[in-house]
């Protein structure tokens, strides 16, 4: 009985078990592919922040400058800076001119 039941079991796993497995996690790879709304709308919101963030920055270095001819800025001039990694256009994400 169990040199019948061995093989039978070795068969079952080999072939209904891994390719149950496999198509099980390939399709929550395709389901979780891109991002969700939610997701989206959080990095839409996180976008909108940090720019209103970067604006109050600059207006507070302005009024600084204004304030104190000897202050300076420990960075540049935040319209001459780029995104890390960019070359100067800063709106091409992929690096193209």
């Amino acid at each position: 009985m169990e040199d019948v039941f061995l093989p039978i079991m070795i068969c079952g796993m080999l072939f209904i078990g891994l390719p149950w497995i496999g198509l099980h996690y390939i399709s929550q790879w395709r389901r979780a592919r891109g991002l969700s709304m939610e997701d989206e709308n959080l990095l839409d919101g996180l976008h909108d922040l940090a720019r209103r963030l970067d604006e109050r920055l600059a207006t507070i270095e302005r009024i600084v400058a204004a304030d104190d001819p000897n202050w300076r800025p420990s960075v540049p001039d935040r319209s001459e800076r780029t995104p890390r990694g960019m070359g100067r256009d800063a709106d091409d994400w992929q690096g193209r001119a």
